[in-house]
């Protein structure tokens, strides 16, 4: 079974018809302006095509973490003013999400026009999925269109509950591109299959851990979680972080991986993270005065030939403190491999977050395959997690 989409539906499903589409504009901002809008470009392709085939795109997200009710420093108006400037059709924005104002201005939304509908974490109920709200959700549009690959691990009124009210409800372009890589990855990957896993913390990661493993030909750890199996070797790890209640739990899986585990045999190690300093040492070296912020020169260039003969490679979390230098060097050693290895037809897949942030500050986000826009989605998805925002949606049957 796999999600419809947009492409299953017939003309005359769209023609005229409101889409109400689950955007992720939940973007970076600096007061009223958008800093970062990759996940904007991103939905773009799905709301082109169903104006393309007739249909008033209604937009609905959230933004930020708004704290009892509506706060003007989360209004989702300058997004839409963003939005304005990287299309060609007008954008049009309401000032409420649910009420009745919205479906008049969803009911009056020109052809070629696209409407804005104000954050959904203003409204009570949505992130508790309340079934009222889903069904006045449901009053904004003539079809479902989830297209928030980056929501879709939560179970919100916008998110899930609506699709049960609006039919069809169908994923989007992005959403479904999203699936592809990831699923394909999991379920056909072209061998060699390699895993790139990093971030802060172990615990973090388990689960895909323990997803990933029967899978994969490598799996590569890197980042501070490395620094918890150090300490399963019974290594020295200085003051670099550790998590003490999962050093068994790293010792057991270093033991049940053999050779697929592959961790750095050097780190670039520094008194603190703002000091000068920065050397690489051996692994069995690190100073107890100092800490471990980035995986070493020596491992770098082992992961990046592991890379180059993979036949596809996903990368969930950076090898170090990438934001900041020299600390980024073995993040960029990976991002460029995977480049390279994009163009020599390995299947590279960015797996959202702190290293979909790492690969597009690098200006290399053009260079993957494919780059993720939900960083915790694409995480519960490795993990074998259902998303209840695609298991809302109609599912094609076999």
């Amino acid at each position: 079974m796999a999600a419809r989409t947009i492409g299953d539906l017939p003309n005359g499903a769209l023609a005229g018809k409101r889409a109400l589409v689950r955007v992720d504009f939940n973007v970076p901002m600096e007061g009223a302006r958008v800093t970062d809008d990759t996940r904007i470009r991103a939905a773009l392709p799905t709301l082109d095509a169903l104006i393309t085939r007739g249909a008033r795109p209604v937009l609905l997200s959230h933004l930020g973490r708004p704290k009892g009710g509506p706060d003007p420093k989360f209004s989702l108006a300058p997004v839409a003013k963003h939005l304005a400037t990287l299309t060609a059709h007008p954008v049009a924005f309401c000032g409420s999400t649910a009420d009745d104002a919205a479906v008049a201005a969803s009911n009056a939304l020109a052809p070629g026009s696209i409407l804005v509908l104000e954050n959904t974490r203003f409204l009570p109920g949505e992130e508790q999925d309340d079934d009222a709200l889903s069904r006045a959700l449901a009053r904004l549009g003539d079809l479902y269109v989830d297209d928030a690959f980056g929501s879709a691990h939560r179970a919100h009124a916008s998110t899930a509950g609506v699709a049960k009210y609006l039919k069809p409800a169908v994923a989007g372009l992005l959403m479904e591109r999203e699936l592809k890589y990831l699923g394909d990855a999991l379920a056909r990957p072209k061998r060699p299959f390699v895993a790139v896993l990093g971030g802060a913390k172990i615990s973090g990661k388990i689960d895909v851990i323990e997803q990933l493993l029967p899978k994969v030909d490598r799996l590569l750890i890197g980042g501070a979680m490395a620094c918890t199996f150090f300490k399963a070797m019974a290594l020295e790890t200085g003051k670099s972080l550790v998590e003490p209640d999962r050093v068994a739990m790293a010792k057991d899986l270093l033991a049940r991986a053999g050779p697929k585990l592959m961790l750095p045999d050097d780190a670039t190690v520094a008194p603190a993270l703002a000091a000068a300093g920065a050397h690489a040492v051996n692994l069995d070296a690190i100073p107890r005065d100092q800490a471990m912020y980035d995986v070493g020169p020596r491992s770098a260039k082992r992961f990046a030939a592991e890379i180059a003969a993979a036949g596809t490679v996903v990368w969930n979390g950076p090898m170090g403190v990438f934001e900041t230098p020299p600390f980024d060097a073995a993040t960029r050693a990976v991002a460029e491999a995977m480049a390279i290895a994009t163009q020599r037809g390995t299947v590279t897949i960015v797996g959202g977050g702190d290293s979909a942030a790492a690969v597009e500050q690098m200006g290399l986000a053009a260079r993957m395959s494919h780059v993720s826009t939900g960083g915790g989605a694409s995480l519960e998805f490795l993990e074998g997690k259902t998303l209840p925002g695609v298991a809302a949606l109609d599912q094609r049957v076999a």
